[in-house]
């Protein structure tokens, strides 16, 4: 079972959450449900590597707010982890363990009824910030980009309503091939449009600002905590300087590279 995780100080995590917990029963600080059980936190999720000190599931969705200086409305999801300093969380040069089936699902689902969402990006954001100690898989679900969207009680019903379908629903995604991402913006488009309209899903993604922080020993722990990865997908026109270094790197790995 899966547990949906939430701040109490974050406007749109709060709003999703009380479109979910109408149908759930309530548990010491657990809201127990058929298909997933959901908690919310007194702490930033950012900073929740400790969640499974205290919660046993196979999975963790987080519920939060999209911010970006941009103001741009933007629906989001993405895996978490620092290929350098840990500036919101986590540890420094270390990944989460993703949620490529989950993620795939989610993205497929919201862009069946994107046109709901008039004036909305909806799109992948590469792998950052915390938490990325988890040993289970994770993955952030995200409604912005300001607090117009953040305090919108039905934009955020709806976005919990689809995670909701998402969860419910039959995975079938596993005939997708699992890919790490290189190179891109933060807003990774190629792999967004791959997501939703493609055969693979997506592990961690290190955008092109992040390739420099990659050494060997940062690839093989990426590597390790994709496990269901055997792709590495390159958005080769947007790796910049290092595109040489991190190919050369992916040759000596068991992963396929694939260049788009």
């Amino acid at each position: 079972m899966l547990l949906l995780v939430a701040y109490d100080q974050d406007p749109a995590g709060r709003n999703m959450v009380d479109y979910l917990i109408q149908k759930m029963t309530k548990s010491g600080p657990i809201y127990r449900g058929e298909s997933f059980d959901l908690v919310v936190l007194d702490t930033p999720i950012t900073h929740a590597d400790w969640l499974e000190s205290k919660f046993d599931y196979d999975g963790f969705v987080f519920l939060s707010r999209h911010a970006a200086k941009s103001g741009v409305p933007a629906l989001t999801c993405h895996s978490t982890g620092n290929f350098d300093e840990a500036m919101l969380g986590g540890n420094e040069r270390q990944v989460a363990i993703p949620f490529p089936s989950l993620q795939k699902r989610y993205l497929k689902e919201l862009w069946g009824v994107h046109e709901r969402f008039a004036g909305f990006d909806i799109t992948l954001e590469a792998t950052h910030h915390g938490p990325t100690a988890l040993s289970k898989p994770s993955i952030f679900v995200e409604v912005g980009t300001t607090p117009a969207e953040w305090n919108n009680a039905k934009l955020c019903h709806d976005i919990a309503a689809i995670v909701e379908r998402t969860i419910i629903q039959h995975d079938d995604t596993t005939q997708h091939t699992v890919a790490v991402g290189f190179g891109g913006t933060h807003y990774p488009h190629r792999f967004t449009r791959e997501v939703i309209h493609g055969r693979y899903s997506f592990g961690s993604i290190i955008p092109k600002h992040a390739l420099q922080y990659i050494d060997e020993n940062l690839l093989y722990h990426i590597i390790r905590r994709n496990p269901k990865t055997n792709v590495a997908l390159l958005d080769w026109d947007s790796m910049g300087t290092n595109r040489r270094r991190i190919l050369d790197m992916l040759n000596e790995t068991s992963l396929e590279v694939v260049r788009v």
